[in-house]
């Protein structure tokens, strides 16, 4: 889907009206932000269009991550396969159980003291970031049925013997 094309569907939802208003921006712009910006039309480019330029010039994931949290959810990179390898399954569980683990053990020594520090909280939060991403990982081989990313990630999920 092209930005325009959400942009027109987001504005048959919600008012173009008070989007302008909220933005102090004109109703045109708005409208404008909704139509093809090839150069030849009387579209404009919109600011999906200029935050995916931003992110191809910074090549920088924390301004996705930024976004997302504002929206009250969070960013995870879809990991890259190429063929199936479908005996990596049980390592990869494992993997993940292990990533839980950490996670847990971190919480735990952060909370043994019934206070978690501004630091600790920092960590806890790298930890499960961390662990979305493994477990996104897995999700997506198991849905493709391609395990080799997960193998190349993380050399030590070997096939069983």
């Amino acid at each position: 889907m092209q930005s325009h094309e959400l942009l027109r569907e987001v504005l048959q939802k919600t008012s173009a009206k008070q989007v302008a208003a909220d933005l102090g921006l004109s109703l045109s712009m708005i409208y404008k932000w909704a139509e093809p910006d090839d150069g030849t039309g009387s579209g404009a480019v919109n600011p999906l269009d200029r935050i995916e330029a931003l992110l191809r010039s910074t090549n920088d994931k924390r301004i996705v991550q930024w976004i997302c949290q504002r929206a009250g959810g969070f960013f995870i990179l879809n990991p890259k396969t190429n063929k199936p390898h479908p005996d990596y399954l049980i390592p990869a569980t494992n993997e993940i159980v292990q990533e839980f683990a950490d996670l847990l053990s971190v919480i735990a020594v952060a909370a043994a003291d019934n206070h978690i520090t501004q630091k600790e909280a920092s960590t806890i939060r790298a930890r499960w970031e961390e662990l979305k991403a493994v477990t996104e990982g897995f999700v997506t081989c198991c849905e493709e049925g391609n395990f080799t990313a997960l193998r190349e990630k993380h050399p030590s999920l070997s096939a069983p013997t």
